[in-house]
């Protein structure tokens, strides 16, 4: 038996990406965030839609347009295939423990 809510004994210097399960048209995957964003001019453009939720933490999502959304826990979303994004915060404490789909969903 696992738990979504379990971290790691030592302390991550990097996201820890954890695929759950994995096919050839789904990724459920745990992310756990400790203060890490995406670098300055790289950006997410995924081939299959995202839906997204934030089980722990606090975050920013920024889109290549320069909208920005905040994510708190609880709060989930879908970002569309190819809808450029990045990870503009990530809290530390609580570190940010996030539940992501990726398939094709619209």
């Amino acid at each position: 038996m696992n738990n979504i809510f379990r971290l790691p004994e030592f302390l991550l210097d990097r996201e820890l990406f954890e695929p759950l399960i994995e096919t050839d048209q789904l990724l459920i995957e745990r992310i756990i965030s400790t203060g890490q964003t995406t670098p300055e001019g790289e950006w997410y453009d995924q081939p299959r839609d995202e839906w997204v939720l934030l089980l722990q933490g606090e975050a920013q999502l920024t889109y290549e347009d320069g909208s920005t959304i905040e994510l708190k826990s609880g709060n989930y979303l879908l970002i569309p295939a190819h809808q450029k994004h990045r990870v503009s915060y990530t809290s530390s404490d609580p570190v940010c423990i996030w539940l992501a789909v990726h398939a094709g969903l619209k």
